[in-house]
């Protein structure tokens, strides 16, 4: 044993001299090594990859991201040392990578790399309802409207996750998907009057499946006017409007007559018109009718309108006699035309045919359990 660690003893040196104390070596400590990736030069980079940073022998004391024009992106380092920007790069756009790091032995080492991000093989646009600066009614849904179908489940809570809704009043809401290229937002109820809301959607670089990705943002505001909810009435043949919960009107309509039934449920006025050219020809029936009509609101994407019928005054307020519509003489028309914001209610009832979801914006038609299973992320986002 004494051999033994006297030639141990003798390792370090000949002549007597010998190494640095032990503990004055661990003083000293050992300088880092940055390893960045992306590596400098890398093309085709991902825009939602992170940038990975490892370091030896010490640890990351800065990082940024920035642009060719030296604009830098928002984003933080995750616990596995993987720096994750708040929302994905812009696709085609060369970025440069700026890291720090601080050895055991208290020197700074940088490294720096730069990378471009891929070129999409397919671009998503997009497209989004209210109007930016639109005053609407409370029952007005958001809509995004996307260019390419986005089917699959990952891909929708991507797209899910990428949008923010602001409100001044904060309520419960969720997004819902309509369709493979639409998906919508409602609160759980109305919308109070008042509420300011913003909507952004960060759609720049994401990737929606199969070479799909986003290359544009898009920004919409709107504002809440006062509620005005509609209740016709197709037994009765009367509609009796509510502004803020108070009856400001009673109109005597007519609606669709038997093998014309009117959609009885919860709409929304979606659009209006002065003047609207209705052919009959464009639901499979020519023929039947081809008119201008005056001071339309739209209800359905099918073709039911609100609108003036100076030839059925006489039976509005007794008998059903349209082809679906909502006939009111040309003065109550004219009213409600003026009255009507796009995003009222409107409720039907007493008719034999149920409003089908998805014939225009109808989020009322679904319960609040209904609209949150249609969600991919599978829950609402609480005001």
């Amino acid at each position: 044993m004494a051999a033994l660690l006297l030639i141990a003893g003798c390792s370090t040196g000949g002549g007597g001299g010998g190494g640095p104390a032990p503990g004055k070596q661990h003083q000293q400590g050992t300088m880092a090594k940055l390893t960045i990736t992306p590596v400098n030069g890398a093309k085709r980079v991902a825009p939602d990859a992170g940038i990975s940073v490892k370091v030896t022998d010490g640890k990351v004391t800065r990082l940024t991201v920035a642009d060719a024009k030296g604009q830098q992106v928002p984003g933080g380092m995750s616990a596995d040392g993987t720096w994750r920007p708040q929302w994905p790069l812009r696709p085609s756009t060369a970025y440069t990578v700026s890291a720090e790091a601080t050895g055991a032995d208290g020197k700074r080492v940088t490294g720096q790399t730069r990378f471009t991000t891929l070129k999409p093989k397919r671009v998503l646009e997009s497209g989004m309802s209210p109007l930016n600066g639109e005053k609407v009614g409370v029952g007005m849904p958001v809509q995004l409207l996307l260019s390419e179908p986005v089917k699959a489940a990952s891909a929708r809570a991507a797209v899910e996750r990428s949008l923010v809704v602001n409100m001044t009043k904060p309520v419960e809401g969720a997004w819902s998907w309509v369709s493979d290229r639409e998906v919508q937002f409602r609160p759980r109820d109305y919308w109070p009057e008042g509420e300011k809301v913003t909507v952004v959607a960060h759609l720049t670089g994401l990737h929606a499946g199969q070479g799909l990705w986003g290359t544009q943002d898009r920004t919409m505001s709107f504002t809440v006017g006062p509620e005005h909810i509609t209740e016709i009435n197709g037994k009765n043949h009367e509609a009796v409007v509510r502004e803020r919960g108070k009856v400001v009107k009673t109109i005597p309509v007519s609606l669709g007559k038997p093998g014309d039934d009117s959609w009885s449920g919860t709409m929304i006025a979606q659009e209006k018109a002065r003047n609207f050219h209705m052919d009959s020809a464009t639901i499979g029936r020519p023929g039947l009718y081809d008119i201008v009509t005056k001071w339309n609101v739209r209800m359905t994407y099918s073709g039911t309108f609100f609108h003036s019928a100076p030839w059925s005054t006489g039976d509005q307020g007794s008998r059903n006699v349209s082809h679906g519509c909502v006939n009111a003489s040309p003065a109550n028309a004219r009213w409600f035309y003026k009255f009507t914001q796009r995003g009222d209610i409107i409720k039907v009832t007493g008719t034999s045919r149920d409003l089908e979801f998805g014939n225009g914006p109808t989020p009322w038609a679904k319960t609040w359990q209904e609209w949150l299973a249609g969600s991919a992320l599978g829950k609402s986002i609480n005001g």
